[in-house]
């Protein structure tokens, strides 16, 4: 691996070893701390959005391994405004180890990483969120000791966050569902590079309009939400269309008795997800978000150290 941009790029096995890292290395932490393997590196961090668990936990991820973070707001650089993506990408491999960014479009990233002769990591893109997929898939191996033949459920829009869970799941050989309502359905290319992908695990991927349906069976129900940044003209609509696919106690109920529900914040409770799922038994969100930090950290040791 040179850069971490997008799951589609990752192997199978490059994705388990990522994953047996990460494990690793939070077990490592919770015994007292992190060897340094990143001491004396630096990673930038590139923010056209802002966030709070991005930046965060890519700053402590890189504390922990006793290295330093540097934080670029949207002001200070105006990715592709003030000064062009390429040289931004040269000035900055100059200066650091790594780059981290966080961009509206995924040709963005892509045009960093082409220019930059130090690692660059997709910390959110419009096409997908391989950072959070990479959280994910750690916080559901921690709720069932195993991956293969999990069925995942996804319950909302087709959208970043779904297309890199529905890589992950066929890397790893979870079955996967989703359902959406129609004109918010997963575009035709990511369903068919999943299935290419899946042609190595054998996973089933299904495509429903009922939520009930593609609860099913679920041992895991991911929702995101409704609206995303840079879509806040379509509110109204959105919250219309998307009314059936909230993720409240009587879908759950549907799934399997051991499911867990994940969220990759912020959450818009009332919206996509109740109070009562969201702080339930059956929720991980918190133990999901803070697994993004250790999650990270596997990508940045492998990228960096």
């Amino acid at each position: 691996m040179r850069h971490f941009l997008s799951l589609v790029d990752t192997s199978s096995q490059e994705l388990n070893e990522l994953l047996n890292l990460a494990v690793r290395l939070k077990i490592e932490w919770q015994r007292g701390g992190n060897e340094p393997l990143l001491a004396g590196k630096v990673l930038a961090m590139v923010f056209q959005k802002p966030s709070l668990r991005t930046r965060v936990s890519f700053d402590m991820a890189m504390r922990h391994l006793a290295g330093d973070a540097l934080y670029l707001s949207p002001n200070e650089i105006g990715l592709g405004k003030r000064e062009s993506i390429a040289d931004i990408s040269r000035v900055l491999s100059g200066y650091v180890d790594g780059i981290m960014a966080r961009v509206f479009e995924h040709k963005h990233i892509l045009e960093l990483a082409h220019h930059a002769s130090v690692p660059v990591i997709n910390g959110l893109s419009d096409y997908n969120h391989p950072c959070q997929a990479l959280a994910d898939v750690l916080t559901i191996l921690e709720s069932f000791d195993h991956l293969v033949d999990l069925n995942v459920a996804f319950i909302g829009d087709g959208n970043n966050v779904a297309t890199s869970l529905l890589f992950a799941c066929a890397r790893l050989g979870m079955n996967f569902t989703i359902a959406s309502p129609e004109g918010y359905d997963l575009p035709q290319d990511v369903l068919g590079c999943a299935k290419e992908m899946a042609s190595e695990t054998g996973i089933s991927i299904k495509t429903e309009r009922d939520p009930k349906e593609a609860v099913k069976g679920a041992h895991v129900i991911y929702t995101d939400t409704w609206v995303s940044m840079g879509q806040e003209e379509e509110t109204k609509q959105r919250e219309s269309v998307f009314k059936p696919y909230q993720v409240n106690s009587e879908l759950v109920s549907r799934a399997d008795t051991t499911a867990i529900v994940l969220h990759c914040l912020p959450a818009h409770r009332g919206q996509e997800i109740t109070d009562d799922v969201a702080d339930g038994p059956q929720s991980r969100i918190f133990l999901q978000a803070e697994n993004r930090m250790h999650a990270q950290k596997a990508v940045l040791v492998t990228l960096m150290g």
